[in-house]
């Protein structure tokens, strides 16, 4: 499984690959066809490929590619361009994938902390219901400023290694 320009692979064990971490991902959540999708982005050496060929690699159809594609483009783990000259897209996961998902799951919870907000306020701070409402709150807060401070390391973490911001 060479790519254009690239190493020659062994197809097996990129299909390995491909299939074990995409079963990882499943197991964290990730639907399944989703998950080989992007686990097959990932192993790319370019990170970018067509509809054609991620269901050639992957044994799919190309509505299950649309439809995976679609899942991980609304989660900001791909992102969507068209091949110069043509009217084909093709697909990108990006270096910054890990942080683009986290980033969109702290919108998801800022959603989160202000409904939690308004439970608390409708259930009243001091029943057993608004307690609990107001610990999951404070639970989503500390998470939410942890990963902030996470993410700042890992961008000088990311940089001192690899060499880019």
């Amino acid at each position: 499984m060479a790519e254009p320009g690239g190493p020659v692979r062994d197809p097996e064990a990129v299909s390995r690959f491909v299939e074990h971490f995409a079963a990882q991902l499943v197991e964290a959540g990730l639907p399944r066809m989703p998950a080989r999708v992007f686990a097959a982005l990932l192993a790319s050496d370019t990170g970018v490929l067509t509809s054609a060929e991620l269901g050639e690699q992957l044994k799919i159809s190309p509505a299950a590619v649309s439809g995976a594609v679609r899942y991980l483009a609304q989660q900001h783990m791909v992102s969507r361009e068209r091949e110069p000259g043509s009217r084909r897209e093709r697909y990108r996961v990006h270096g910054d994938q890990w942080y683009e998902a986290l980033t969109n799951r702290e919108a998801v919870i800022r959603r989160w902390e202000d409904a939690l907000r308004e439970g608390v306020t409708s259930l009243g701070a001091d029943t057993p219901a608004g307690r609990r409402l107001a610990e999951t709150l404070a639970f989503f807060e500390f998470v939410e400023k942890e990963v902030q401070t996470m993410m700042e390391r890992w961008r000088a973490y990311r940089e001192e290694r690899f060499g880019r911001g």
